[in-house]
């Protein structure tokens, strides 16, 4: 299953930093995400999309056998169920702590962002609840998502690249739902004007008859 399978099947991606904690260590570290802070998902000239994570969003998350991987795809570099990867929640944010050293490949990674190549980290999780705020600032609609369960985590990812096309298109996907949502409370806001404006005719008409 490709990334954008992935994605058609609701798993949605974030991208993190990512960093060495020892120089010989073989040990990578990060935050899968942070809690209670604001990031933009999606900005145009007439939308922006805020996302933040509830600090109890992990609190039910299965995360018995999540994988470390590059690019989501591919070998296992580590992972939950060997203690090779460590998840662990705390006041900041989901903390990631991997062992690289287990395997050749995992060595040769580890080099690679020790050296600077590969700096960042994606994560890749399944929303199960969530509140969409919205408010309008000068003209500009904006959406704010507090995610607030997360029931699943599959994966954390070094990534080639820093932005990661999930995000976009996951922002993409919420926008739209937020513009469909919009356009059926103005329809249904018309046909209840529309309702209104017939019943006042025919009040008025019933009104002449009776004269």
């Amino acid at each position: 299953m490709n990334i954008q399978d992935k994605i058609n099947n609701g798993r949605e991606y974030r991208k993190m930093e990512l960093n060495i904690q020892e120089p010989e260590s073989y040990n990578v570290r990060g935050y899968a995400t942070t809690f209670n802070e604001k990031y933009t998902l999606f900005e145009d000239r007439d939308f922006r999309i805020d996302e933040q994570v509830d600090p109890h969003a992990f609190d039910e998350c299965d995360m018995r056998d999540v994988i470390f991987q590059y690019d989501h795809e591919g070998r296992v570099f580590a992972r939950t169920s060997n203690d090779t990867l460590k998840l662990t929640p705390d006041a900041h944010g989901l903390e990631v702590n991997a062992y690289l050293g287990g395997t050749e490949i995992g060595r040769n990674l580890f080099e690679e962002i020790k050296g600077g190549y590969t700096s960042k980290m994606s994560f890749g999780f399944h929303v199960e609840a969530d509140d969409i705020k919205e408010e309008e600032v000068e003209g500009k609609v904006i959406y704010t998502r507090t995610i607030k369960k997360i029931n699943k985590l599959y994966d954390v990812s070094a990534v080639s690249l820093p932005a990661n096309d999930g995000t976009e298109i996951s922002a993409r996907s919420l926008k739209d739902g937020a513009i469909a949502k919009l356009e059926a409370e103005r329809l249904l806001k018309a046909e209840r004007i529309k309702a209104i404006e017939e019943i006042k005719a025919r009040a008025a008409a019933l009104r002449k008859d009776t004269k």
